[in-house]
């Protein structure tokens, strides 16, 4: 007979530990948090003025000191109330207001030639593909001439008068204004420029309606940096012989050795720089007044 198979006990399933009363449940919810807009820090127009102004008090106070304690000596550099006699100097005998005047008309009519024609050649190139095609290469090749190597062609070209300063400035300017307003014409939306058409506007209405006001910040944009470049190029124009003029003051300054006048010329090119600077910030806040708030939409700036 074949014994009987032994009898296996059954191995007991592996139970899990009842868990503790507290780990049985789900976590509870935490309580809901109330959302908080960021504060709006409104700063008064008194603040932003003294906060931009440490920065040129400081440079003042140290160009002070620097030659009240004999670091800076005159034959280098005069004292700020040296500048200021000098100041009184040249206002009083005349030679500041028209040298100042002379360097701004110079400046003026070349940065509206340079405006008008950028302009004209960064809608073209922008808006139409026959005109991208014929001139962008050639206005990008021109674009990464430096304008100061002109200065002996234009010499030659129109000798030593008023015309070859004013066309220095005018090319010098033309570029900036004409990238920037190429590049904004472009981002103009297609679609709501086929919408125009679709309602019968032609293309000079639909430049004047449409594609310029979107491509606003562009063209202010650029005109910051053709107003800037129009004074470095006014540096450059008034060296090509001239009789007359902020660069002509340097020049009689040079040769004397008065470092008082041509602190003088040097700040006078730099609050005209500052000038075009804030005229660009007004008119920024005038067509464009939600620019004005920071990047949290808050009033500070």
């Amino acid at each position: 007979m074949t014994p009987a198979p032994e009898a296996r006990t059954p191995v007991a399933a592996a139970v899990p530990a009842p868990l503790p009363a507290s780990e049985g449940r789900a976590p509870e919810p935490s309580p809901l948090v109330r959302p908080r807009p960021p504060a709006r820090r409104a700063r008064s127009r008194t603040y932003t003025v003294v906060v931009r102004a440490l920065g040129p008090v400081g440079l003042l106070a140290l160009w002070w000191a620097a030659s009240a304690t004999g670091a800076l000596t005159p034959d280098v550099l005069a004292s700020p109330a040296q500048v200021l006699e000098a100041v009184a100097e040249l206002w009083g005998n005349g030679q500041l207001p028209d040298a100042l005047a002379t360097s701004l008309t110079r400046s003026g009519v070349g940065l509206a030639i340079g405006l008008v024609t950028g302009l004209a050649l960064g809608v073209v190139t922008g808006f139409t593909r026959l005109g991208d095609e014929l001139l962008d290469s050639s206005l990008q090749t021109l674009r990464t001439v430096p304008f100061l190597s002109l200065v002996p062609l234009f010499m030659v070209w129109f000798g030593i008068n008023e015309t070859a300063k004013i066309l220095l400035i005018a090319v010098a300017t033309t570029f900036p204004m004409y990238v920037s307003t190429a590049g904004g014409v472009r981002d103009t939306d297609r679609r709501l420029v086929e919408a125009m058409r679709a309602f019968g506007l032609g293309r000079l209405a639909i430049v004047r309606q449409v594609v310029l006001p979107g491509a606003l910040p562009s063209l202010l944009a650029g005109l910051r940096l053709s107003m800037t470049l129009s004074v470095i190029a006014l540096i450059a124009a008034e060296e090509i012989n001239a009789t007359e003029g902020i660069g002509y003051l340097m020049a009689q300054a040079q040769s004397y050795a008065r470092t008082d006048v041509l602190a003088v010329c040097i700040l006078v090119y730099g609050l005209l720089g500052l000038t075009a600077d804030v005229l660009v910030r007004g008119l920024e806040r005038v067509l464009m007044p939600w620019r004005t708030a920071g990047p949290g939409g808050g009033g500070a700036r």
